[in-house]
């Protein structure tokens, strides 16, 4: 229930390429791809981080405190569309970031699309973890396991949405359990 290792390393390539500075996460989890990010910006960049259980980033905690980046991350413990919302309402966040992750609750994955490409800069990235959902998104209905059939149905409607959306340019990659990396257009 983390990111991979290898989506890991692009993801940290990503941020590079961008010159992220400014980025956000949406569902955090242990904090292992927040670590990542907060070791791949510059000293002064910042993170918001937003996720429902502060239980489970404090596990990695130590880590990111190790690492000496924790002064990089705003925790925020919530769900993730108030917080999105309320950052919209301050006019000066629209635009101002430079990269996104996402690896929360995929029936949100449209809401939160819709609401990161306004705070991203153009030219910001948003990357979606999750996007081959255990490979079922290649598999008949028939033959996916009960237990991943929900998730497997928002996973292929969110990757359609996302292929005939024209303000990204997309890159899906096979890594881990797919990502799908989106360069804000306009």
């Amino acid at each position: 229930m983390a990111t991979s290792p290898d989506a890991g390393q692009l993801i940290a390539m990503l941020l590079q390429l961008v010159n992220a500075k400014k980025t956000i996460e949406v569902g955090v989890f242990t904090g292992y791809s927040l670590l990542l990010t907060a070791l791949s910006i510059p000293e002064d960049g910042k993170i918001t981080a937003i996720d429902v259980n502060r239980e489970t980033y404090e596990i990695g905690l130590p880590i990111i405190r190790k690492a000496g980046v924790e002064y990089k991350i705003d925790f925020i413990e919530s769900e993730a569309l108030p917080v999105l919302d309320k950052l919209l309402r301050d006019y000066g966040n629209e635009g101002s970031f430079d990269f996104a992750f996402v690896d929360a609750d995929k029936v949100n994955y449209w809401n939160y699309h819709e609401r990161l490409i306004k705070l991203l800069k153009v030219g910001g990235i948003v990357v979606y973890d999750n996007t081959l959902w255990g490979g079922t998104v290649a598999m008949s209905e028939d033959s996916t396991p009960e237990v991943m059939k929900m998730g497997r149905q928002l996973t292929i409607d969110l990757n359609k949405l996302l292929a005939v959306d024209s303000r990204v340019q997309i890159s899906h990659a096979s890594l881990g359990d797919g990502i799908t990396i989106c360069r804000r257009l306009y």
